[in-house]
């Protein structure tokens, strides 16, 4: 499937916030409320805008998933947990592997549902850490995809 994917701007950080805590909060329960609306929103908006192209797809008007990338890196991928399988996730890493030839991500290696996602979308896990270098102290696996 096939999904219309925008460009989103720093006044969109809210939206943007809410989609990851939902997305977040899901697949993460044990990490849940790790930090405010308010912290969430102020990251996206003074930090992932500042340093990242921002896409989104939209349905009826609302945010139902975003991709946040820059060279070489996807620093956030989150789909509404009632929209995950749909090919959402799969329309977003689109904008982003057409802009670089070399992209790596970090996902908590708990997450079995994004790590099965990434790797049937041509990821590979690289590296695996023990999380005492996220703010979570979860431990996590970097994934590198490579054009060919």
């Amino acid at each position: 499937m096939s999904f219309r994917i925008d460009r989103l701007v720093a006044a969109d950080a809210g939206e943007v916030a809410r989609v990851h805590r939902a997305s977040f909060d899901d697949r993460l329960p044990w990490l849940a409320g790790l930090h405010t609306p308010e912290e969430d929103e102020a990251f996206f908006r003074d930090r992932v805008f500042a340093d990242c192209e921002v896409r989104g797809v939209r349905e009826g008007g609302a945010l139902i998933g975003f991709v946040a990338f820059r060279e070489g890196w996807i620093d956030q991928l989150y789909v509404l947990p009632h929209r995950q399988g749909q090919g959402v996730g799969g329309s977003l890493l689109r904008p982003a592997k057409a802009a670089w030839p070399v992209l790596q991500l970090w996902t908590f290696q708990r997450n079995a549902a994004a790590r099965r996602f990434y790797e049937v979308n041509g990821f590979v896990a690289v590296r695996e850490t023990d999380g005492s270098g996220n703010e979570e102290r979860e431990p996590d696996v970097l994934y590198r995809w490579l054009r060919r």
